[in-house]
């Protein structure tokens, strides 16, 4: 948590998107004491996010890291529903959906509408202009870009992105929230990938296309990051635990806006796509997770 005495006049967050970075989202908030109100149009996937995040919080209780006090109270500030319109006393809404800009646009125009004047809208796209986004609502000096890294529970970082119109009332506000969320702050252009895609999705794709080309297998490309580079985990599995889906998705908006064939998503990485072999959410994409505690190269 920042340190010194928070000037954050925002209590109340709104999330859209119950999923793996909505419901972390929510998780870190409600933890940090703001009251989360999270959103999504299936009910399922609310009730699979509030176990993820018990689970998680009791995850944490056993590693000393809260109390059962603290998990009952941020349980009990965390909010669901399936309608938009129940986001409307929210201070700050941030969105958690797919990485797709024509989703987000629609949902940004349907939030735009309901949320309170003063209520900053944020996006938690990956790589997505921030500026574009904004430009569909009527408050684009209200838009910022807020990405979480995956998982929000335990990474420190969250990039703030801001885009053309972005107001410095709304980044000081915004950064606020962050650091009481106890996240590290780093602060990039809204150019595409911001700073950590802008780096780190062309690394994943070329361990896809090193696979490709027969350099090595799968087992011997992590291990080689893992152990020459340092690297707490391989590209290829990390692939898998973003989602080889995302994976693409980040690497056709880096090839689209900055038109450099470097960027070009591997085609091996296209075709497990195409599969639907996206990972670990899927059951299999680089690895088999059919023995989720041990497992297997798929090549």
């Amino acid at each position: 948590m920042a340190k010194g005495k928070s000037t954050s006049d925002i209590t109340s967050i709104g999330i859209i998107g119950a999923g793996q970075m909505g419901n972390g989202i929510a998780h870190v908030a409600a933890q940090n004491g703001f009251t989360v109100t999270m959103v999504d149009i299936n009910p399922a996937s609310l009730e699979k996010a509030l176990a993820t995040i018990a689970k998680n919080m009791d995850r944490q209780i056993q590693k000393g890291q809260m109390t059962e006090a603290d998990k009952k109270a941020a349980e009990s500030r965390l909010h669901t529903s399936t309608k938009m319109a129940d986001l409307n006393t929210c201070q700050l809404i941030i969105e958690a959906a797919t990485e797709n800009e024509e989703v987000k646009k629609k949902i940004f125009k349907e939030v735009d509408a309901i949320a309170p004047k003063n209520c900053i809208i944020a996006s938690n796209t990956s790589s997505i202009s921030i500026t574009r986004l904004a430009a569909v609502t009527s408050r684009p000096e209200q838009f910022i870009g807020l990405h979480f890294m995956n998982p929000v529970p335990m990474m420190a970082l969250v990039e703030i992105i801001r885009g053309l119109a972005t107001s410095h009332e709304t980044y000081e506000r915004v950064l606020e929230v962050a650091e009481k969320m106890g996240k590290t702050v780093a602060t990039s252009e809204d150019v595409p990938g911001f700073i950590v895609n802008r780096i780190l999705l062309p690394m994943l794709n070329e361990a896809a296309y090193a696979l490709q080309d027969g350099v090595a297998d799968v087992r011997s490309i992590d291990t080689a990051l893992k152990l020459g580079a340092g690297h707490p985990m391989g590209p290829l599995q990390l692939a898998d635990f973003i989602g080889l889906d995302t994976c693409v998705a980040i690497m056709r908006v880096l090839h689209n806006e900055l038109g450099d064939s470097k960027y070009r998503p591997c085609p091996l990485l296209v075709k497990f796509v195409d599969a639907g072999w996206l990972g670990k959410k899927t059951g299999r994409g680089f690895y088999d997770y059919s023995d989720p505690a041990n497992p297997k190269p798929s090549r």
